[in-house]
């Protein structure tokens, strides 16, 4: 036991500098700033790439159609090649709309770009003079005022990009287990105090809801500059963070993946996907991770068990104070997402889920599938172009 005690002891050290010194990561109370009408709406327009998204966008969609903005306002919707009729599809649902819609393909992407930003970059071509680009994922569904609220905090904030985490689906049981631990990873990497605090050097968005000045984005060397990046949201906040601008992330209210992942293979996806290249596609990171994730998340259970098996009080203790501190700084994010709390005991276990999902997305990446994303697979290393097949 006395190793376990060393080890358990490491994994207590670890959590409480997580707890106060990560940026109060695990706390769930960076929501959208209140700001105030400007004294000229800009104009804004709403770029959405999409790729064969029948399923989704119409649930999505009318909710952007149907924004109630007092300024000038475009929705411009690129059709990434699709197969399954999803321009067809956006042309219907925009009949009557009260923001106009265009659709557009740009082809499939040269060398060096990932699909999704190719047609990000097509919009964005297409949106002229706007002042303001709003980037918005085929999936999410957006509250009535949304739109309005994100500028007026971007204007009365003097916010150059403002990101929010959109909430995800919880209905099934995989859902439930691992999409609000997938939030709380996520702010424990980039914690979500330090991206909004200027003068930090920690940068991150959430791809699915980013609006961003347009002048911005032009002097930062635009989309272009991050063509290839396979993690564009995080990408695309260090890109304007580096220019000089400012950024705010936060967690949604009204803004809701419409998206299901109803089976742990679909959630698997969407993790191993892109899980290798947050590592930048280092082995000697992923052994650091898989060793850290090891400690910090599992020590403290299998020590509380192992010391009650063997009646050693104080390894049960060190563990149990350990696993329940852990449980406790998530237990804010299963508020957030309407889980019950007592669920928070069950992270070690999602934890062990996402290290499989770490170590399957460095296989993957091995054997030349890389982020394979809708018939397209991005197998370049990170700070390189993407090929595409």
């Amino acid at each position: 036991m006395i190793g376990w005690l060393v080890v358990g002891g490491f994994a207590l050290v670890a959590w409480l500098w997580l707890t106060v010194a990560q940026g109060w990561f695990w706390r769930t109370d960076q929501r959208l700033p209140a700001g105030s009408p400007p004294a000229r709406w800009p104009s804004v327009a709403v770029v959405v790439p999409a790729r064969d998204e029948v399923e989704v966008l119409p649930a999505s969609l009318p909710s952007l159609l149907a924004q109630r903005y007092p300024g000038p306002v475009r929705l411009i919707l690129v059709d990434d090649n699709s197969t399954d009729g999803t321009g067809e599809l956006a042309e219907k649902l925009a009949i009557d709309a009260a923001v106009p819609l265009t659709v557009s393909t740009p082809g499939e992407p040269p060398a060096g770009w990932t699909g999704k930003l190719w047609a990000v970059e097509h919009g964005v071509g297409i949106a002229d003079d706007a002042d303001f680009l709003l980037l918005t994922d085929a999936d999410i569904r957006h509250g009535p005022e949304s739109l309005t609220r994100m500028v007026e905090s971007a204007t009365a904030g003097g916010f150059d990009l403002v990101s929010q985490m959109a909430l995800l689906r919880t209905e099934t049981v995989w859902e439930r287990l691992i999409v609000p631990a997938f939030v709380y990873f996520f702010a424990m990497i980039f914690p979500f105090r330090r991206v909004n605090r200027p003068g930090s050097r920690v940068a991150a968005a959430a791809g699915g809801c980013m609006l961003v000045r347009a002048d911005t984005l032009r002097r930062a060397g635009g989309v272009a500059a991050i063509g290839g990046a396979v993690i564009d949201d995080v990408a695309l906040a260090g890109l304007v963070k580096r220019a000089g601008g400012r950024l705010w992330l936060g967690l949604a209210e009204d803004v809701h993946s419409v998206r299901p992942y109803p089976r742990l293979a679909d959630l698997w996806q969407m993790v191993a996907r892109s899980a290798y290249t947050q590592l930048r596609h280092s082995p000697l990171l992923l052994v650091g991770t898989v060793v850290g994730l090891g400690v910090v998340f599992l020590v403290p259970p299998v020590t509380t068990v192992v010391g009650a098996a063997d009646g050693d009080l104080i390894g049960c203790g060190l563990g149990a104070v350990t696993w329940l501190l852990m449980a406790a700084t998530f237990a804010p994010m299963l508020r957030y997402y309407r889980q019950p709390v007592a669920a928070a005991l069950l992270l070690p276990v999602t934890a062990t889920l996402y290290l499989l999902m770490t170590v399957d997305s460095a296989r993957r990446h091995w054997s030349g599938r890389g982020a394979a994303w809708k018939g397209r697979n991005y197998v370049g290393p990170a700070g390189h172009p993407a090929r595409h097949e």
